[in-house]
């Protein structure tokens, strides 16, 4: 019975295409289709332009002039260039995170592939962007200033380490909350379903409240996550701009 709470994290393949390259092949899976899904649907909210907003409108309108300040605050009028790029970043992890909430959608970011590769292509980003505008400078990031001579070597494998650890850290934070929130679903639906169905009408209805209010509670962590996401991204790519 265990087992099968985790069917819902089952990547299945759709299409596929015919080998090429000796068995390379070209797969579309459900976490594809739900991407394809995600980034149709942000297009649709991005399009509203409206002098009189609707609700969709002043949602959008909301998030953007949030995401702004968001970057003005920790990167000032120079990073102000990133902010297309963290405010996709944020709809996008949002919408997944909200779509996965409905029954039988798939959630690409329960999935630590999809997340640890998301957090690792911006830190290979940041790596590069900051290399490239402080050339070997760059790397005093991983000596902090004032420290003794005789302790520097050491601090400097720490704070290597401690660097290389925010791609996983970055990933793993999103990962987590959204698959315990989906499998704390299962958990209850199952237990509530067997109640249900064993004539136990009073007592089943108690996990049935229960996930209405997690339900609510998910909404806001599918939202948070998303800003918590953006938020570090933000600050990560402050290394790009000013040295620490």
């Amino acid at each position: 019975m265990l087992s099968s709470y985790f069917d819902q994290f089952n990547i299945i393949r759709l299409m596929a295409s015919q080998p090429f390259l000796g068995d390379w092949q070209i797969v579309f899976t459900n976490t594809s289709l739900i991407v394809v899904l995600t980034i149709l649907l942000a297009l649709l909210l991005f399009r509203a332009n409206k002098l009189i907003p609707n609700r969709w409108q002043l949602i959008m309108e909301l998030i953007h002039s949030n995401i702004r300040l968001l970057v003005h605050e920790n990167l000032g009028k120079t990073g102000q260039k990133y902010f297309p790029l963290v405010l996709c970043i944020f709809v996008f992890i949002m919408v997944v995170n909200i779509m996965g909430l409905f029954p039988y959608v798939f959630t690409p970011t329960a999935h630590i592939v999809v997340t640890f590769g998301l957090s690792l292509s911006i830190m290979i980003a940041v790596t590069l962007l900051g290399v490239l505008t402080f050339k070997t400078q760059f790397f005093s990031i991983l000596v902090p200033g004032g420290v003794p001579l005789s302790l520097a070597p050491f601090l400097v494998i720490i704070e290597t380490l401690s660097y290389m650890i925010r791609a996983i850290s970055l990933g793993v934070r999103l990962f987590a909350n959204i698959s315990a929130g989906h499998l704390l679903f299962a958990i209850l639906s199952g237990f509530a379903f067997n109640l249900l169905l064993n004539g136990f009408l009073f007592l089943g209805g108690f996990p049935v409240l229960i996930m209405g209010l997690i339900t609510l509670l998910e909404l806001m962590v599918a939202v948070i996550q998303a800003y918590v996401f953006s938020l570090l991204v933000v600050i990560y790519f402050g290394d790009t701009i000013l040295l620490h």
